[in-house]
């Protein structure tokens, strides 16, 4: 039994030293190995590795993928010709040299973030006072971004890193100068759009304009078309009165006899005090009655 422990024993220590010895290196990070508070070696390779166990050996790891560093805080910066703007950047970086990445920043990327941040902002404070707001919006944006890349990259290595990309993300104008933008954009649309209705209301006038004028030229025409037919028809009713009454005056007569009584007694209120024998009578008598039988 004595004997079976030694070996269980033993076993357990040979694996605790051999756990002590070997580690991993993941093909996404580096490895600094130390030996008494130095840097012995650094392996990039992925991997199982071997070390001596601790105290004389220690390993840290450091993340080799490329890092995003976002600027911390929007700061106004003034360009050439003194308009406030507010930049937001963001920078792309990797360790490049872990030694002097590790004397420079010690193991926590945060505290090369910290030493980075105002060495990209005063790379974009200087490129961005050299131009307009134009320049900065549109026209010199990319030419920003390269001068500030290749500025960052001298400096990039006294940290041990590589700077991969410097970006604008946003230029945008400080709160009060928007404002004031926003105002005059604001004024220059309302002005727009009262023209616009003015010269709305304009043609709409001169359309109904136009369109009262053609009603009253089409109603004149319709009225004189009307009048001359009325006219043409007046004209043949009159031929055929006089063709008709010409073959019997006598009929004729008494035609208009007819339609002057009509005329006259139209209402049943109408009175006329007049002398039996008087003329307007005559076809309602015996001789007007036999002149309407020949």
């Amino acid at each position: 039994m004595n004997r079976i422990g030694l070996l269980v024993g033993a076993a357990l220590v040979a694996l605790m030293l051999a756990s002590s010895t070997l580690f991993i290196v993941d093909q996404r990070q580096l490895a600094v190995v130390y030996a008494l508070g130095e840097i012995k070696e650094v392996i990039t390779v992925p991997g199982l590795k071997v070390k001596l166990p601790p105290p004389f050996q220690n390993v840290v790891f450091l993340d080799k993928r490329i890092q995003t560093l976002d600027s911390p805080e929007t700061r106004p910066i003034f360009t050439a010709e003194k308009k406030s703007l507010v930049i937001d950047w963001m920078v792309k970086w990797r360790i490049a040299e872990p030694r002097q990445f590790i004397r420079n920043n010690g193991t926590d990327l945060r505290n090369l973030e910290s030493r980075l941040s105002p060495v990209v902002q005063a790379a974009f404070n200087e490129e961005i006072t050299k131009r307009d707001v134009r320049g900065v919006l549109s026209g010199e944006r990319d030419k920003i971004m390269q001068d500030v890349r290749r500025r960052l990259a001298d400096e990039a290595k006294a940290f041990g890193i590589e700077i991969v990309d410097a970006r604008i993300k946003r230029v945008d104008f400080v709160a009060d100068i928007t404002d004031s933008v926003y105002r005059r954009m604001e004024s220059e649309r309302k002005k727009v759009a009262n023209e616009l209705r003015s010269e709305g209301a304009a043609e709409g006038e001169k359309i109904r304009a136009d369109a009262d004028r053609q009603r009253e030229v089409i109603i004149a025409e319709a009225y004189r078309d009307a009048q001359k037919i009325k006219g043409e028809g007046d004209g043949k009713s009159s031929a055929l009165y006089a063709d008709a009454f010409g073959r019997d005056p006598q009929f004729a007569q008494f035609y208009r006899s007819l339609e002057a009584y009509r005329a006259t007694f139209r209402s049943k209120s109408d009175v006329m005090v007049l002398d039996p024998g008087n003329e307007f009578f005559k076809a309602m008598r015996g001789s007007g009655e036999a002149a309407a039988r020949r």
